[in-house]
């Protein structure tokens, strides 16, 4: 029988561009609830607790909005993109 290894993409998430491909991915092939977990993959890959600070939230606050029943607001996720260094667009 082979053993398998649940996958964690959080692992494969190094680098900027790394990131943006995944959420770009995300956004055009997903749910909305899947892009919002999706943030949550690339937050706890970057370091919650970082990317909390950067966005002038408490860490408490940003697990909340990614939660599997969180409803972040616009405003919550832009300034998620910009601490992870991408940004919205419409194409």
């Amino acid at each position: 029988m082979i053993k398998t290894k649940p996958l964690h993409i959080e692992d494969y998430l190094e680098t900027k561009e790394d990131i943006r491909e995944f959420l770009k991915d995300m956004a055009e092939n997903s749910t909305a609830e899947e892009f919002i977990s999706s943030l949550n993959t690339v937050a706890k890959a970057k370091g919650m607790k970082d990317i909390a600070v950067k966005m002038g939230v408490s860490r408490t606050s940003l697990y909340k909005s990614l939660a599997g029943n969180g409803n972040p607001h616009y405003k919550t996720i832009d300034k998620l993109l910009r601490a992870l260094g991408c940004k919205l667009a419409v194409v």
